[in-house]
This record gives C-alpha cells, structure tokens and sequence, in this order.
C-alpha cells in the first residue's frame, strides 16, 4: 500500500487537537462568565467557535508541508472541495437541492412528532407563535397577520442560508473538506462515521452547557454525537458525490435557519417537547436523516460508481522486487 493510500495521521491529529483545543479557548468565557446559554454573548461566542475547524485545517496544511513537500494552491483549494466545481452543473444543482431539502427534513420531523402526540401544532392561526410576538412587544400592539409572517418566515429560509453559509463554511472546511477525505482511506462509510462521531465531539464545549438538549452532561454530548453521525452521513455524501464541499456548506446553514421552524408552528398551550425527543437534532430526526440514509442506499447513491472519482484512495500498488544477479 502507498503512503498516499492510507489517512495521514499526523495531520489529522493535528487538525483534531487543534479544532479541539481552540473550540474550548474560544468558548472559555462562557464557563468563566457563569451564565452559561443565558449570557448575551452566547451566539457571538458560538459563531466564533464555528470558524475553529478552519484553523485546524490551516495547522493540518502546515504539517502536510513538512511532509509532502509545498504543493500550489489550486492543489490544496482542489483538495479541500473548495475549487474548481467540476462539474460544475451538479455541485451547483447540488447546492440547490440541499437548500430547498434542509427544511423539508425539520417539516417531516416535526411531522412525526406531532404523529406521535409530542407535541401540538397550529398551522392555521399559528397560536403560539402569536403569544410570543404579543409577550415581545408593549400590550395592545397590533399585530399583522400571522400566516403572512410565517410565510415570509418560510420563504428567507434560503436568505438565512446565505447568511449562515460562512459561518457553516468555518465547519464545513474542517469535516468535510478536510477530514472526510483525509479518512476516506479507511472506506467510505469508515470515514463518514468517524468524521461525523469527531463533529458531533467538537461541540463538547456548549453542549456541556446545556445547548441543544439541555442535558449539560456526558449523556448530551453522546447524544451530539449521535446526531451528527447521522446528519454528517447525508452531508458527507454531497461531499462524495460532488467532490465539492458546497453543498456541505449550504445544507449545513439551510439546516440552522429552519432550526426554528417548530416554534413557529407550535400550538398555544401545548406541552414544551424535550429537545432530546423533538429538537432539531433529537431523536427524531435521527429517524429522519436515517430513512434518507436508506433510500440514498437503496437507490444505488453510494456506490463507487456514483461517488466522484477525486475522492476515492490510490489504488494500492505492488513495487516489483528487484532483480537479483543471475547466478553464474
């Protein structure tokens, strides 16, 4: 086997103790605060955090540096899924795609969980949304209607997208760009668990906090971990499939913008659902993302033959012994 064919270990380890490390240096504050998710600077800090993948890709360059020589930048950009978009049809269909399915995926979760009697929801006069919009203005504000300010909540879901695409941009580059096809040696579905199980750790810091399923304990972060094997399985794919980690980018922040689509929707007067059950990454939608997993495989998607070429490990190679004198 090649050394080419097998994951580079060093700066892998590099680029994981780097993204680690930085996660807690940035989200140091919010222990050191005390509020934890009730500080105002939450979201700020959390937005930094985002962009610490980056960074450890950046240390992983450096290491690789050292030990396969400078290569060009359309090398690395190449590598990284960044450019050029070949083909350039399907990455940028891809991106499409993924933008219109995120919050298709968050309705079908919330679809099931009102299924199976979690919680309540009002999709008519959008009660509880109602109650939140009344308890954040002065009594006695006139409201405009709420099917158009749900509908117009729908429609910037893209926009928020957009919005969210840098930031996601700063994971993205880590998980996807880096680290799947750093791992692909090892197989494909070798390296989406383990790329996703390592994406899912990288957020010990807030999780331990209480974010996401407000279970600030090991059981929480095992549930992250969870998750975002399942959901890194799907993103994964695209990265795959296209070669290009884009459509990674723009599902992951397509996917945070409709993070709030069951308060939007939620009845007034219904039972809070437990994050852990009906959240945007609870158990739920692990249901979710797996159904998708099984019809991507079902219907032929992982496949090699459908997988881009680029990303699949050198095939091994035999050096022929050397020649021995002939006896004279």
């Amino acid at each position: 086997m090649t050394a080419s064919s097998r994951p580079d270990w060093i700066a892998i380890g590099v680029f994981a103790v780097t993204s680690v490390a930085l996660s807690w240096l940035v989200a140091l504050p919010l222990w050191l605060r005390g509020s934890g998710l009730a500080d105002p600077f939450l979201g700020l800090f959390a937005a930094a955090m985002m962009f610490t993948p980056t960074l450890g890709v950046l240390a992983a360059l450096q290491v690789q540096r050292r030990t396969r020589g400078r290569r060009g930048a359309r090398v690395v950009l190449r590598e990284l899924g960044m450019w050029p978009l070949r083909p350039a049809a399907r990455t940028v269909w891809t991106c499409v795609a993924v933008i219109i399915a995120a919050p298709l995926l968050v309705a079908v979760g919330l679809a099931v969980v009102a299924a199976v009697g979690v919680a309540t929801f009002d999709l008519v006069g959008f009660s509880g949304f109602r109650e939140t919009l009344e308890a954040a203005v002065p009594a006695g504000t006139p409201l405009p209607p709420l099917a158009l300010l749900a509908a117009v909540q729908l429609a910037t879901i893209p926009i928020g997208a957009l919005i969210n695409a840098p930031f996601a941009f700063g994971e993205e580059l880590g998980w996807r760009g880096f680290l799947l096809p750093a791992l692909r040696p090892l197989g494909v579905w070798p390296a989406l668990l383990l790329s996703g199980a390592f994406w899912g750790l990288w957020h010990a810091p807030l999780i331990l906090l209480g974010y996401n399923f407000l279970e600030p304990n090991a059981f929480g972060v095992l549930l992250m971990i969870v998750a975002c094997v399942f959901f890194g399985i799907l993103l994964g794919w695209t990265r795959l499939r296209t070669a290009s980690v884009w459509p990674a980018v723009f599902a992951h922040g397509a996917f945070n913008a409709s993070a709030g689509l069951g308060a939007l929707v939620i009845a007034a007067g219904s039972a809070t659902p437990s994050p852990v059950i009906a959240g945007p990454l609870g158990i739920v939608m692990w249901g979710v993302f797996a159904a998708v997993t099984v019809i991507l495989v079902l219907t032929g998607q992982f496949r090699a033959d459908r997988l881009d070429a680029r990303l699949a490990p050198d095939p091994v190679r035999l050096d022929p012994s050397p020649s021995l004198p002939s006896p004279s």
